[in-house]
């Protein structure tokens, strides 16, 4: 080969490296910024997934707490409400607070039953119709007509056993919350009011 077609192909080479140099700049840099978009938009996806994560919990943490409140209210109420019957004391105001603990009850509920968890729904049904037995059986009671196992005994004892329910019940609501799961306080001893 003769120089000057080895000069000739050097020069093709070089103009068409010099027209296509732009064009691949400009294609690896396109790549580039895709990629790097890509990364903007996982990184937000994230952040909007982290950000739903703790309002999420921040809704079930609120609903937990006025939930555990309003049925340890009205347990409190039920346990004082049987021995106000058991006196024959139980008048218009006492029955009054009750009904008032009852519809706390049931609104902490209704709102549970949205946002709280399959596990943690469990617990406030089977503790929500215990509630209600006993409520019932309280009234049957004063009613003068007490159901077979609607004793003031009986219900005492059972107000008793459902302290162990509310505290099974709180255990796994902070459980779900992914707080301490050990149980705290002392052991509850006797009550009377």
């Amino acid at each position: 080969m003769s120089g000057e077609v080895v000069a000739l192909v050097a020069a093709v080479f070089g103009v068409t490296g010099t027209l296509f140099a732009p064009v691949l700049a400009q294609r690896s840099q396109a790549k580039a910024l895709k990629a790097d978009f890509e990364r903007q938009q996982e990184a937000a996806r994230i952040q909007w997934e982290r950000e739903q994560e703790q309002a999420e919990l921040a809704q079930r943490r609120a609903c937990y707490i006025a939930t555990n409140a309003a049925y340890r209210r009205y347990r409190i109420q039920l346990m004082q409400y049987v021995w106000y019957v058991h006196r024959g004391v139980a008048g218009d105001a006492e029955r009054q607070e009750v009904e008032a603990a009852r519809h706390a009850h049931h609104a902490a509920f209704a709102e549970a039953q949205m946002v709280a968890s399959g596990v943690v729904l469990g617990q406030l049904d089977e503790m929500a119709q215990a509630l209600s037995d006993t409520y019932r059986k309280i009234m049957c009671l004063q009613e003068g007509n007490p159901a077979p196992d609607g004793s003031f005994d009986e219900i005492t004892a059972s107000l008793e056993l459902l302290w162990e329910r509310w505290k099974r019940m709180r255990l796994v609501m902070r459980v779900d919350l992914g707080a301490n799961t050990s149980p705290v306080g002392p052991p509850h001893t006797s009550w009377s009011v």
